[in-house]
């Protein structure tokens, strides 16, 4: 049963699609962008051995986990613009080497600064896996099938973020903090195989122009700008608003560029601009979540730090059981309505964690939690599917960053907004009430966005048109 609102249509026939679902590739996908996702988070943990290892200040040792996430950033979107110009299988295979060799960098790091040189490296390839892996997800299956596939994507994707402390602890504690760098290597090589198996040649591999450098230069320190600003959010000083300032005249100058052409063509097209906004909104009010609980758990119930880290766990438990579901469900009845389903949940969800009672026991937050993390997992495998179907085809892989880029920007403005309102009330319960506050309402606005977006073909799905001769194909070779 299905409504044909928004499925992309019948299956396109031509030399970009196999004649069958390549689920072995996706699963590739999908342990790449873990692999990559682990590596944000699992740093952290590892801090003060490395700190005590290489006598180095707190400030110092938190570039090693800046250096990864500054890249990941700056460079998504010039990233997903060179990768829809080369074929898939060199692309992945280069991304996956470089990593693999940054990360062996890492681990064999003599000091501080050859571990940060080594970080940006790891977070420059990085980038290009969380650009080319929605892009291999969705040209690896059919259209009917794509949903599925995201729901896998977007499932470990996230995964593999929160995971990472806990992975981290465990691996430091038993091999040492540079193993945390080497496990990549097993991983890189094992996706590694299955790409050069699975995918096409498709058009070789091109060093980028000068624009491109320039442009990634460009949105790299206005990233950069941005995410100091939003560190010191809670400080005195006008320093934090100085500094946000700063990347709107660097981001005018990038729109005024040739190169963001391709992602002004990709907001034009119709259907794209809900699906950015929806994942934007409810990762801001995820990253508020994961930054407000832990400290309401221990300061006002006074719960151990353990005891907070496993209760946070039932989000992405509820999240790792309903991806799957919202993929099937959006490919069998209607990816918008499946979407906004999934955002209103996670919306309910979000509105019950409000009171924020001090008579709350472990299993009151962990309940909501969980029914919180389910409406997400709903959520996210449609409405990256939307994103991906909608797309024009040779910006596949610009469409990969940008959903990233929407994604990263989102966990990274939640902990800064909540601090905002928290410090507002001098960090009293109140201020933790407002953030959770102003969290439900950011996470009410990926609802709307999905309600006002209108898809084309919601009547009826029509074909998708067949690539021109000179048009890149899903694999980015000539179709």
């Amino acid at each position: 049963m299905t409504d044909g609102t928004d499925r992309g249509g019948p299956r396109p026939v031509g030399p970009a699609e196999d004649e069958r679902d390549r689920w072995w590739l996706v699963v590739a996908a999908g342990l790449a962008v873990f692999m990559a996702s682990v590596d944000m988070s699992i740093v952290n943990v590892a801090l003060p051995a490395i700190e005590r290892d290489f006598q180095n200040s707190t400030s110092t040792t938190e570039w090693t986990v800046l250096a990864y996430l500054l890249p990941l950033a700056g460079l998504a979107l010039p990233s997903g613009r060179w990768l829809d110009s080369v074929g898939r299988r060199p692309a992945l295979l280069f991304s996956l080497t470089g990593f693999a060799l940054a990360s062996t960098a890492a681990g064999l790091a003599p000091g501080m600064d050859w571990l940060i040189a080594a970080r940006l490296a790891q977070g420059t390839f990085g980038a290009l896996l969380f650009s080319l892996v929605p892009a291999l997800a969705t040209s690896a299956v059919r259209p009917q099938a794509r949903g599925r596939a995201m729901g896998l994507i977007t499932t470990l994707g996230p995964l593999g973020l929160i995971c990472g402390p806990g992975l981290g602890g465990l691996v430091v504690d038993v091999l040492g903090w540079p193993w945390i760098f080497f496990v990549n290597i097993p991983v890189s090589v094992l996706v590694m195989a299955a790409g050069a198996r699975m995918l096409p040649q498709g058009a070789p591999l091109t060093v980028p122009d000068r624009a491109w450098f320039a442009e990634s230069l460009l949105l790299s320190a206005a990233v950069a700008a941005l995410l100091l600003a939003l560190s010191l959010t809670a400080s005195d000083g006008p320093v934090w608003v100085l500094l946000a300032l700063l990347a709107l005249p660097l981001l005018f100058l990038w729109l005024r560029m040739p190169t963001s052409g391709a992602v002004r063509q990709l907001f034009r097209t119709p259907g794209e601009m809900g699906p950015h906004v929806a994942l934007v909104s409810a990762a801001t009010a995820i990253g508020t979540v994961f930054f407000i609980t832990p400290y309401f758990m221990q300061r006002e119930l006074g719960e151990s730090v353990s005891a907070a880290g496993v209760t946070i766990l039932a989000f992405p438990a509820g999240m790792a059981l309903m991806g799957p579901v919202g993929g099937f469900l959006g490919d069998w009845w209607s990816r918008r309505r499946t979407a906004v389903l999934g955002a209103a949940l996670f919306t309910v969800g979000m509105a019950l964690l409000l009171p924020m009672d001090h008579s709350w026991g472990t299993a009151d937050l962990s309940w909501r939690l969980f029914l919180a993390g389910c409406g997400n997992g709903l959520f996210n495998a449609p409405n990256m599917a939307i994103a991906m179907t909608r797309t024009p085809r040779p910006l596949l892989a610009t469409t990969g960053a940008s959903t990233s880029l929407a994604r990263q920007m989102g966990f990274a403005l939640g902990p800064a907004l909540a601090t905002l309102v928290w410090s507002a009330s001098s960090y009293e319960p109140e201020g933790m009430r407002g953030a959770m506050t102003l969290a439900t309402a950011v996470g009410a606005l990926s609802v709307l966005a999905l309600v006002r977006t209108r898809l084309p073909g919601e009547e009826a799905a029509p074909a998708r048109k067949e690539p021109a001769k000179d048009e890149p194909a899903a694999d980015g070779s000539a179709a």
